[in-house]
């Protein structure tokens, strides 16, 4: 199909999306944007705006609000990542979030490009999400990990960052139903 129009790019990008099974709905305010899921591994899911322009399609995608902490380790690990990256590069905005930002000549859009780009937003959105959570919120990691700790309550969605919690965190615990036995995790 050839790219005439935005129009045209359009009907080709819902194409796309539906046939790589991608779910999808058009943005409220814009009939040439296209809001995307795309469902993870580490990150539940990343949403991906795919905005069709005069002469481009431009992607946009979060990856993570701005760290709380080790901001230089943080962006330099993202910085050095982004030269391998196809039609996106990683961007900070002005609050110091994290996404995924870039734009494809419409004249080179294919189904296949879109879901190269696809591709490349779910792998550098979603691999190395617990490397950035780690990097930026090392520290509330470890406080949610301790609070949990103490109350008792399950930290099987932290389990990816035990060795910040400490040896004791690494070290299996009982479990009955999904739960601490009484006693084995240093509550009565």
């Amino acid at each position: 199909m050839a790219i005439r129009t935005k129009d045209d790019a359009l009907e080709l990008l819902r194409s796309a999306l539906d046939e790589v099974g991608v779910t999808w709905e058009p943005a409220a305010t814009d009939p040439y944007t296209l809001v995307a899921s795309l469902p993870g591994s580490r990150k539940l899911a990343t949403t991906c705006a795919l905005r069709v322009g005069e002469h481009t399609l431009s992607v946009n995608a979060f990856v993570i609000r701005r760290p709380d902490e080790n901001h230089e380790a943080v962006y330099r690990w993202l910085l050095e990542r982004n030269t391998r990256l196809f039609g996106v590069a990683y961007a900070v905005d002005r609050l110091g979030d994290v996404y995924l930002a870039g734009r494809v000549p419409l004249d080179a859009l294919t189904p296949d490009v879109v879901d190269r780009l696809l591709g490349t937003v779910l792998e550098s959105a979603d691999e190395p999400f617990n490397t950035l959570l780690e990097l930026g919120f090392a520290t509330a990691i470890r406080r949610e990990w301790e609070w949990r700790t103490k109350r008792g309550e399950s930290t099987r969605n932290l389990e990816a960052f035990a060795h910040l919690a400490g040896p004791a965190a690494s070290e299996p615990r009982p479990q009955e139903d999904g739960r601490p036995v009484a006693g084995t995790d240093g509550t009565a």
